[in-house]
């Protein structure tokens, strides 16, 4: 038996980012009025699952981003982009996006990594069950109903005999 684990949505490429969605853009950027901070969107490379969407917008990605330098940028998901809130085209160039890209593969290949155990632990059990039933199957198959020769079932009664004898019955 070749059982295989099928996971919705699971993809073995690194999630990543493509580019950024100019149209998303503030319409004032590189005039007077201009906000110093503000949300960029990216396109992801591929459709992400639920499993990276809660760990994208969870504690260990906000920690990550903190301890690099960036402890004010909030990420979110929504469809096939990454909203990268209080930040901006500059800091993103200098370094933030390298740090979203790594975080991005750690997320992705440690999912992968989960899930191939999880595939191997299934397997493992479905190849212990199958060995089970095998041999249930087996054993029940050497139950022969048949009677025993006359001097077995003499064998049996002198058994018996010894038995009641030894004290293994009731007396009355």
């Amino acid at each position: 038996m070749n059982a295989q684990l099928k996971i919705a949505g699971e993809n073995p490429e690194l999630l990543g980012l493509g580019s950024v969605l100019v149209g998303s853009l503030p319409a004032t950027l590189m005039t007077d009025d201009a906000p110093d901070r503000y949300t960029v969107e990216a396109v992801f490379t591929r459709k992400t699952d639920r499993d990276e969407v809660a760990a994208i917008q969870g504690s260990e990605t906000r920690a990550h981003l903190s301890a690099n330098g960036y402890p004010t940028v909030e990420l979110h998901v929504a469809d096939r982009r990454l909203e990268i809130a209080n930040t901006n085209l500059e800091e993103l160039r200098d370094g933030l996006a390298a740090v979203i890209a790594e975080r991005l593969a750690q997320i992705s290949a440690a999912l992968i990594a989960e899930r191939e155990i999880a595939a191997h632990r299934f397997q493992d059990a479905s190849d212990r069950e199958h060995e089970r039933t095998a041999s249930v199957a087996a054993l029940a198959e050497s139950v022969t109903f048949t009677r025993r020769p006359a001097d077995a079932a003499s064998d049996d009664t002198a058994r018996l005999d010894d038995w009641v004898e030894e004290g293994g019955a009731l007396r009355t």
